[in-house]
């Protein structure tokens, strides 16, 4: 069995997007990540349904939602930065272990962050909220496993 703990994924990034010739980097400053994967529906019923509704999936829907240690002289929270103020696309890559681990799979895409939210509680860091999604590219979005 191949369980996996939340502390053993990772979420890289490339400021050039997907395609980029550069290594991925990791964000390593993520606390708590959601990868959230829909689709949307077609109702398909016809009367050879027996009295079922029948539905097909349509266009697929994700976001990636996470938070980070406010900390301006890191690396990757000044490029999560930098792209939602820039309105610029930036490759992220949300892996279940190590990008380089044979096997590791994960949602690759060029995204747009949509939201960048200070949180200021009295008693811990500042954090921010953020979320991306997937934006016009060249590259679509893509389901990869490591060979």
């Amino acid at each position: 069995m191949a369980i996996r703990l939340g502390m053993q994924a990772k979420l890289y990034y490339k400021t050039g997007g997907v395609d980029d010739p550069g290594p991925w980097l990791e964000l390593g400053n993520v606390k708590d990540l959601t990868l959230n994967l829909e689709t949307g529906e077609a109702d398909v019923t016809t009367r050879a349904n027996a009295g079922w509704r029948a539905t097909v999936g349509t266009l697929k829907e994700g976001s990636i939602e996470f938070e980070m240690v406010w900390d301006t002289s890191d690396a990757g929270f000044t490029a999560i930065k930098d792209a939602f103020f820039g309105n610029a696309a930036i490759g992220l890559a949300v892996m279940d272990q190590d990008i380089a681990t044979t096997g590791s799979q994960g949602l690759q895409a060029d995204c747009s962050i949509t939201s960048f939210s200070r949180n200021e509680a009295l008693e811990e860091a500042i954090t921010v909220s953020v979320t991306a999604k997937p934006t016009y590219s060249a590259t679509a979005p893509a389901w990869v496993t490591v060979p």
